[in-house]
């Protein structure tokens, strides 16, 4: 194969793709800027809110309890929260978020402490909203302490030790280091982004390089030159892999700086010091998620320029796009679901076996009988993408459909 007309399309091609706005917003502008705002935005906003939840004083309706003064006084007293008279419907007011818990105390509660008979109280709350599970905390905390202190009184009132309600201590301790807990729980998320803006970066040329070839009117003029169309076909795919793959490698470095000035900002947003895990990633990991990812880049790169191929402008040619975005999408997000894990069939799955190899990746655990397999199926894959849009190319029905 004669590389010559190859690198001349592909010079040519380029010149075109740099002065294209879109694309280099695509490739360039997304991933470098849009990624770290994002990160360090939505990380900075988060840590915000969450303070700001935490040091508000939730407000708790209790229910009953007028035959429990010392229960009364006790709750009234916690600085923690601040508890309101029972009014209306709490479970309305609680889902409003106008209250964050209320208290419901059964009859009697405190003359079933001092006579050590059984009794109970009810804790409602709003389930997953951060103001209520803080009050929720905060009671639990407290009727902790309350249980704790009445059994240490009821015992020492008959001369026995606490020590018997705690004949063995049982300590957890995390043996993972913060590189494997960090890429644990961030392993999912990063490799799903890198795929999204690698399929993202080629989306604009391979619809720029056809379907708005055909807009121009210049895909006749392009077709008469001299170059056979392997040739032409593979300067154009060249083009819209070194989109994919620019927009792959810059969306990993400025990750990679971001959480780097995110733990450094939390950490200096924080009253305990910097971030308990590294928020970072190291260079060695970058590099082979970029080599897992390259296939992927050659996939979608070839898969994009077949489709957009077909179409006979740029609308139309979004229209067959688009649909893929969901096809990458639905096996991405997969690998985020908790218990999957990496097996045999899982590794032959396409853009959900890189998801999850680049997931272990993070957690720098490297199975080399995978990641050569998901490598090497990748490889197939895309040679299979790009052997059909060589094909296409050849075809006149394609090239000049009406």
């Amino acid at each position: 194969m004669n590389l010559r007309p190859i690198g001349v399309v592909f010079r040519k091609e380029l010149v075109d793709v740099l002065r294209d706005r879109r694309t280099l917003i695509s490739m360039i502008v997304v991933p470098v800027l849009i990624t770290p705002v994002l990160i360090l935005g939505v990380g900075l906003i988060a840590a915000k809110a969450v303070s700001r939840a935490r040091h508000e004083v939730p407000r708790v309706m209790v229910l009953g309890g007028g035959d429990s003064p010392q229960l009364l006084a006790a709750l009234k007293a916690l600085e923690a929260i601040a508890v309101v008279p029972p009014e209306g419907d709490f479970t309305n007011q609680i889902s409003e978020k106008r209250v964050q818990a209320a208290l419901e105390v059964a009859p009697g509660f405190d003359a079933a402490l001092a006579h050590g008979e059984p009794t109970t109280a009810r804790l409602l709350v709003y389930e997953g909203e951060m103001r209520s599970m803080f009050a929720a905390q905060h009671l639990e905390h407290f009727f902790r302490t309350l249980r704790e202190r009445t059994v240490h009184e009821r015992l020492a009132t008959r001369g026995v030790p606490d020590a018997v309600l705690k004949p063995f201590e049982l300590d957890r301790q995390n043996v993972a280091p913060p590189k494997k807990v960090v890429g644990n729980l961030l392993g999912g998320l990063l490799p799903y982004m890198v795929i999204i803006l690698c399929l993202a970066g080629a989306t604009y040329p391979a619809m720029d390089l056809t379907a708005g070839e055909k807009e121009r009117g210049t895909i006749e003029t392009i077709l008469c030159s001299p170059v056979p169309r392997t040739h032409l076909v593979l300067g154009k795919f060249l083009i819209v892999l070194l989109a994919s793959l620019a927009s792959a490698l810059l969306s990993l470095t400025s990750m990679g700086v971001s959480f780097g000035l995110l733990r450094d900002f939390l950490g200096a947003f924080s009253k305990h010091g910097p971030a308990p895990f590294p928020l970072m990633l190291s260079a060695s990991d970058v590099f082979a998620v970029f080599i897992m990812v390259l296939p992927m880049a050659v996939l979608f790169s070839a898969a994009q320029l077949a489709l957009a191929l077909f179409a006979k402008s740029y609308k139309e040619a979004q229209s067959y796009l688009t649909p893929l975005m969901f096809v990458v999408i639905l096996p991405a997000i997969a690998s985020m679901a908790p218990g999957l894990e990496l097996n045999f069939k899982l590794a032959l799955v396409p853009v959900l076996n890189t998801s999850l190899v680049c997931k272990e990746i993070m957690t720098g655990t490297y199975h080399w009988n995978y990641i050569a397999l998901i490598f090497l199926s990748s490889c197939a894959y895309a040679a299979v993408a790009l052997t059909a849009a060589v094909k296409l190319f050849q075809r006149e029905e394609v090239l000049f459909r009406m």
